[in-house]
């Protein structure tokens, strides 16, 4: 890469072309950064010499690959999966340094998945969008990826537009530049991965502290369906040499239907990236919901916990508690046993799960540890008599992955 980073401009040249070109001149014009500009429009390609990297050209990453152009969609997909390899080729070569994108739906689709996809996180990347003021979870997933809403359609150029266009060169400007100046992710000290949730966080607190004095860097993923994910992307991009997966609440909202799920993959990147993880059973005792007025009809009768105004808990039951321990052991037993390790808190999974608490319920726990004891787990289990949120249980499950990572 040149002393001068390098940001790409992409969009749809044949209908956005001039939006496009005003964010790659405001860009170089900054003098600290270089831009190139790729086409991924499909209707007819214009005659610029301000586009750098052809349609035709990403297309080619496709190779002899059949595409189907019968319909926008598509096109779409065929696009996305060029552009994805195009962006990967380039980011591989050290030939950019950043990514903004400016459009509408549909460009905002292939765009944005491509980011996903092609781009790490830590590495910067922004979309300028017409559908960036709504729900923009689909387009962000568990990524840093950045969404700027354009307030008026990316379609011509006016006052309004050439100032939020502006802004974003300027934003993308900024953001490569100091991410060649940034150390990456893995600073000099071994990295372990941490869950955490409002109700384990003593736990969690207490492990922190004892293995930040062991010598290691901490990173925390709050147990929120996107935290999940991220910290399993992170896994497998190789940026954790151990993980403390304390709290696996989201298997319980991916098993009975909460908004918190990660999806059904969670806990599995561990095992495929073969790196030392501590497994346990935090905040299993709870599904999640919105406001009480979002709590699905079919959960009446249930017991709930109101968190806070935007949160609603649901016990899990005795039934669900063991189908999820026949998850646990169904993900963990993929794992090399001599890599993982289940630490159990035998007097409840949250702070609100234990004596006198409003979701103290010892059977549906006992439901969860007894499927995990059944003998078919094939990773060594250690229990503890305590509450998860007790500091001898956090110094068990950070002795028991230290153990391990001893042994690497």
């Amino acid at each position: 890469m040149s002393m001068k980073p390098t940001v790409a401009v992409i969009g749809t040249c044949d209908t956005k072309l001039e939006a496009l070109t005003y964010i790659k001149e405001t860009v170089i014009s900054s003098g600290r950064c270089n831009a190139i500009l790729i086409d991924i429009g499909s209707y007819d390609p214009p005659n610029s010499t301000a586009i750098d990297i052809s349609r035709s050209n990403v297309l080619s990453s496709l190779g002899g690959e059949a595409v189907d152009n019968s319909s926008r969609n598509g096109a779409l997909d065929a696009m996305t999966i060029a552009l994805t390899r195009t962006l990967s080729r380039l980011r591989s070569d050290k030939s950019i340094a950043g990514v903004v994108g400016a459009g509408g739906s549909g460009n905002t689709s292939v765009c944005t998945k491509a980011f996903r996809e092609a781009l790490p996180i830590g590495f910067p990347k922004l979309m300028v969008s017409t559908m960036a003021s709504g729900n923009t979870s689909h387009y962000v997933g568990e990524t840093d990826l950045t969404m700027m809403y354009s307030v008026a359609d990316v379609a011509g150029m006016n006052p309004l537009l050439r100032t939020i266009l502006g802004n974003a060169a300027d934003a993308i400007e900024g953001m490569a530049v100091r991410s060649l100046e940034r150390a990456d992710l893995n600073s000099t000290r071994p990295a372990i991965a941490v869950t955490m949730f409002g109700l384990t966080t003593p736990c969690v607190q207490a492990a922190i502290e004892e293995l930040e004095e062991l010598g290691f860097s901490v990173v925390v993923f709050h147990a929120t369906g996107a935290g999940g994910l991220a910290m399993e992307r992170l896994i497998g991009e190789g940026h954790f040499v151990g993980v403390l997966d304390l709290t696996t609440t989201e298997l319980a909202d991916e098993l009975v239907g909460g908004v918190l799920t990660a999806g059904p993959n969670r806990l599995e990147a561990a095992a495929q990236a073969s790196i030392p993880q501590v497994v346990s059973v935090g905040a299993l005792d709870m599904v999640n919901f919105g406001p009480p007025a979002t709590v699905p009809n079919n959960f009446k009768g249930r017991l709930f916990n109101n968190h806070n105004a935007s949160v609603t808990l649901m016990r899990t039951s005795k039934e669900e508690c063991a189908k999820l321990g026949d998850i646990l052991v169904r993900k963990l037993n993929k794992a090399s046993q001599t890599k993982t390790r289940v630490v159990l808190p035998l007097r409840g999974f949250s702070g609100i799960d234990k004596e006198g608490g409003p979701f103290y319920d010892a059977e549906a726990d006992r439901a969860l540890l007894d499927a995990l004891r059944g003998g078919a787990l094939q990773c060594r289990i250690h229990e503890v008599d305590a509450n998860i949120n007790d500091p001898s249980f956090a110094h068990a499950a950070v002795s028991a992955l230290v153990e391990m990572l001893r042994d690497e």
